[in-house]
C-alpha cells in the first residue's frame, strides 16, 4: 500500500488523472507516458529554438568550422583551401614556387632560344642570320631592331626623328593618301598613291575613316589639316616634313614610301624599334636595311651628347627571342 500511495502522490504531481481504484501497473503506465510526452516536447522545444537562432543549426556550425579553418591558412600564410595532407607539407610563410619566364613560353619557342646564347653578343650579320632561324611563328614574321639610345627624349635636341629608305623595303604593303590641289592627282594616281583627293578627302576625315597608312600633303594644304590633328596625330599619320610626307613633289613621296621609306623616332624610354623586314627577305638582304637604318640613325646623334650615343642593339622577330647585337656605334 505504502507503494501505491507514493505512486498516486507521483501521479498527482504530474496532474495525472488517477485515483486508488486503479492498480498500482496502471498507475505506473500512466506515470511513464506522461515522462515520455514531457522529454519529447523538450527535445521539439530544444530543436524549434536552435533553428530560430540560427547560430547552433547544423549548417551555421559548418559554417563556422569553415571560417576557422580559412583562418588558421590565413595566418599560416596560405589562401588557396587544401586538403590537411597537402597543407602539412607546406611550411609556414612559405612563398608559392614560380616557374621561369622561359618555362611558361610556348614549346616552339623553348625550341628556338636554345639556338641563342643569351650571354654573347653577337654580329650584325650572324645575328640576323640567326634572326631567320628563331621565328617560331607559322607566318612570315617581321625582322626588327631595337636600340637603346643613351639620349634624353625630353630635350628637343635629343628627341630623334628622321626617316630612311630601306633598300629592299619593309615587305608591307603600304596604303598611301594624298590631300593635294586637283593639278597633282594624276601625278599621285601614277606614283602609286591609294587615295587621292582635297575637299572630298576631308569629308573623309569627318567620318574618321582612315584607310591608309601614310598621308602625304602639301605645304599649302597642311593649315586645312589642322582641325584633325587629335585623330591623326596620336596614330602617327600627321604629315610632317622631317619625315618627308609634308612635300612640294608628291610624286617623289610617294614613289619613295611605296619604295620602302620608314620614320623612325625614339620614344619615352630612349627606345628607337624598326622593322627591317620578313624572315623571307633572308640574311643578305636583311643585313642591307639594316645596315641602311643604322647609318641614318648615326646621322642623327646629337652633338650635345655626352657619353655612348647607342647602348644596347637587339635583333628579334614577330614573337621570338631577343638577339644581343654589337653595332660598332658608340
Amino acid at each position: 500500500m505504502a507503494k501505491k500511495a507514493e505512486l498516486l502522490e507521483q501521479a498527482k504531481g504530474l496532474g495525472l488523472n488517477v485515483t486508488e481504484k486503479n492498480t498500482i501497473a496502471e498507475i505506473e503506465a500512466a506515470i511513464n507516458s506522461a515522462d515520455a510526452s514531457d522529454a519529447e516536447a523538450e527535445v521539439a522545444k530544444e530543436e524549434k529554438s536552435t533553428a530560430k537562432a540560427g547560430k547552433r543549426s547544423e549548417k551555421s556550425l559548418r559554417e563556422a568550422e569553415e571560417k576557422a579553418e580559412k583562418e588558421a591558412r590565413k595566418e599560416a600564410g596560405d589562401t588557396t583551401p587544401q586538403s590537411d595532407d597537402a597543407a602539412a607539407n607546406i611550411k609556414k610563410g612559405e612563398a608559392p614556387k614560380v616557374r621561369p619566364r622561359s618555362e611558361r613560353r610556348g614549346k616552339n619557342y623553348r625550341k628556338v632560344a636554345e639556338l641563342i646564347d643569351n650571354n654573347k653578343t653577337y654580329g650584325l650579320k650572324d645575328a640576323l642570320e640567326l634572326a631567320t632561324k628563331t621565328s617560331p611563328v607559322k607566318f612570315d614574321a617581321s625582322v626588327e631592331i631595337h636600340v637603346r639610345l643613351g639620349v634624353d627624349p625630353r630635350q628637343a635636341d635629343q628627341n630623334i626623328r628622321a626617316t630612311v629608305a630601306l633598300p629592299h623595303g619593309t615587305g608591307k604593303t603600304v596604303r598611301i593618301a594624298v590631300f593635294a590641289p586637283e593639278s597633282e592627282h594624276a601625278a599621285a594616281k601614277k606614283a602609286g598613291a591609294d587615295i587621292v583627293g582635297d575637299e572630298d578627302f576631308l569629308k573623309q576625315l569627318e567620318k574618321e575613316e582612315l584607310n591608309f597608312d601614310v598621308l602625304v600633303a602639301t605645304p599649302q594644304y597642311m593649315p586645312k589639316l589642322g582641325k584633325y590633328a587629335r585623330l591623326l596625330g596620336p596614330r602617327g599619320l600627321m604629315p610632317n616634313p622631317k619625315s618627308g610626307t609634308v612635300a612640294t613633289d608628291v610624286a617623289k613621296a610617294v614613289t619613295e614610301a611605296k619604295a620602302g621609306r620608314v620614320e623612325y623616332r625614339v620614344d619615352k624610354q630612349a627606345i628607337v624599334h624598326v622593322a627591317i623586314g620578313k624572315v623571307s627577305f633572308g640574311p643578305e638582304k636583311l643585313l642591307a636595311n639594316a645596315t641602311a637604318f643604322l647609318d641614318s640613325l648615326k646621322s642623327q646623334k646629337p652633338t650635345s651628347l655626352k657619353g655612348n650615343y647607342v647602348k644596347t642593339t637587339n635583333v628579334t622577330t614577330t614573337m621570338g627571342p631577343g638577339i644581343k647585337v654589337d653595332t660598332g656605334i658608340n
